[in-house]
């Protein structure tokens, strides 16, 4: 029992410094080489064209970013000041 115990203080400290590395540089923790993002390359298959999938979520994205435009200009139009 005293192992678990032990086992359980020393994770609970671990994750406490990680949090207070996280509040004190506000960087979230990333792999050593950054990812596919870093080096641009949004997907990771090679297929000339999107799945279905991902064709409904850059449809939805897209008309999410429309949707925010038209109520930043309907915002814009409607300012008193």
């Amino acid at each position: 029992m005293s192992t678990f115990i032990a086992t359980f203080i020393l994770m609970l400290a671990l994750v406490a410094m990680m949090s207070v590395g996280y509040l004190i540089k506000r960087k979230s923790i990333s792999g050593s080489c950054g990812g596919l993002g870093s080096i641009g390359i949004d997907k990771e298959c090679d297929c000339p064209e999107p799945c279905d999938k991902r064709k409904a979520r850059m449809a939805k994205e897209s008309a999410k970013q429309e949707a925010e435009a038209e109520r930043a200009a309907r915002l814009q139009k409607n300012r008193i000041l």
